[in-house]
């Protein structure tokens, strides 16, 4: 028996097989989850609808995060196929790619609102419509980045709007708490996904991460499904309102580590 073996999982935001949802979808079928996915728009049906025949998903849905009425309409399409569910993945983000470059004061206002809306408001408007539906044991799940306490160049409203999920993850963990549900989040190391490659700049930091990471290598999005197998599995079942980074420790760093990786191996050698 996998670890989610009997389990009902949702994942909001598969986009392709770069995505980092898609890891955590592989990981969830190789741990036995039943899965379903939805995804943001009729653009990715042909991209989203090979990857749930891999991996004999048959609920797979669109639906706009910005509606609270697909939203709704998804919830009811679940329990008339799953009945209950355990798991909500949210990997859903977004903002207009001028609000990802140069000054963060020159952020618009409504690319504000549209950034917040869906990258944060989403997973609150998720967490309300499959409320009903979470079994006891059960677990919602989002995706941010370092970006939310730190700044990242280029990464301006994105960052400001991760800090705003951070944020929502304790304040719905504590709501859900009570029912035995738990929320929690991964903070991912940077990873090539369709999202990523919008942020100004992504290529080169891509580039000098693991230079100053302390395991000396870029995570991936089969890194992230084995943390949110843990984090939605019985085995964190007491975990919650916590923000989990898979990033080869990146965070823990002040400053670059100006030692070489030979000087590490002689080291290690010696």
């Amino acid at each position: 028996m996998g670890l989610l073996t009997g389990k009902n999982a949702l994942i909001f935001g598969l986009a392709n097989d770069k995505s980092i949802a898609w890891g955590i979808a592989q990981a969830f079928a190789r741990e036995g989850a039943n899965l379903g996915f939805s995804y943001a728009g009729e653009m990715l049906t042909k991209r989203v609808r090979p990857l749930a025949e891999q991996l004999n998903v048959k609920f797979v849905e669109e639906c706009d995060v910005a509606s609270d009425e697909q939203i709704a309409a998804v919830a009811e399409k679940a329990k008339a196929h799953f009945g209950e569910i355990d798991i909500v993945v949210h990997s859903i983000g977004f903002a207009n790619k001028d609000e990802l470059q140069g000054y963060f004061y020159n952020t618009s206002r409504a690319g504000f609102h549209l950034a917040m809306d869906i990258s944060v408001y989403s997973f609150v408007g998720l967490a309300r419509a499959f409320q009903p539906l979470m079994r006891r044991g059960g677990s919602l799940l989002t995706l941010t980045y370092y970006g939310a306490v730190k700044v990242a160049p280029n990464y301006n409203m994105m960052g400001v709007a991760k800090a705003a999920l951070e944020a929502s993850t304790r304040y719905l963990a504590a709501d859900f708490g009570p029912q035995g549900i738990r929320v929690n989040a991964i903070s991912a190391g940077p990873i090539r996904t369709l999202a990523a490659m919008g942020v100004s700049g992504f290529r080169d930091m891509y580039k000098n991460y693991a230079d100053m990471a302390p395991m000396r290598e870029n995570v991936t999005p089969a890194d992230c499904g084995n943390a949110a197998v843990f984090l939605c599995s019985d085995m964190a079942a007491h975990t919650t309102g916590e923000i989990l980074y898979v990033d080869s420790g990146y965070n823990i760093m002040g400053v670059m580590d100006p030692r070489k990786e030979s000087n590490q191996a002689s080291v290690v050698s010696g």
